[in-house]
């Protein structure tokens, strides 16, 4: 017994004894055939699988970009749409606010009637205020025939000319967009 074990100490043993690795290098040159064979397969497979994925890439970027630029418009006519519906609407109202002037500036013998209609009237511009409607056309400021419609001239050497003498009605305008011209009478 003493004798197998000291045939498996590691003193015991050959300094360079073949190895079942070494063995097998005659064989190594057939399975390396072998293996270029199916690495050839397996190249051709992932070339196919590359351009796959590069199309589908190609396809993914492009569909990204539409969906942006679909956005992007989107925003723009929602961004072109409010102003457009807003003075739309606002236009419809203007009518009404020209009734409410003609009526407080007509004499009411009612005063309780009287501060209804002003308090109506104040609601109403208010609301307008909301939506950044303001007014425009006051006595005194200068023509611009852009803000302006002049329907009637005066001469008067009090006023510069060119100045408003008289707003018939007033204007109104959402940011830089007049939705109606002040008529108005202009000194000469």
């Amino acid at each position: 017994m003493s004798e197998n074990v000291n045939n498996t100490h590691p003193e015991n043993q050959p300094e360079n004894p073949e190895t079942p690795e070494t063995e097998n290098q005659d064989t190594a040159p057939e399975t390396a055939e072998e293996t270029f064979t199916v690495t050839r397969d397996q190249m051709e497979k992932m070339e196919q699988l590359a351009k796959m994925v590069s199309d589908a890439s190609d396809k993914y970027l492009r569909l990204a970009a539409e969906y942006d630029n679909f956005r992007k418009r989107s925003q723009r006519e929602r961004d072109a749409l409010y102003p457009e519906a807003t003075a739309a609407a606002v236009s419809g109202f203007l009518t009404v606010v020209d009734n409410f002037e003609r009526a407080l500036a007509a004499e009411c013998s009612d005063p309780e009637y009287k501060k209804g209609t002003e308090l109506t009237y104040k609601s109403l511009l208010e609301a307008l205020g909301r939506l950044k409607v303001e007014a425009f056309g006051e006595p005194g400021e200068s023509f611009d025939p852009n803000c302006h419609n002049a329907v009637m001239h005066i001469e008067d050497e009090s006023l510069e000319p060119g100045t408003i003498a008289e707003v018939f009605q007033r204007g109104y305008r959402l940011g830089e967009r007049v939705i109606r011209h002040a008529m108005v009478k202009v000194a000469n």
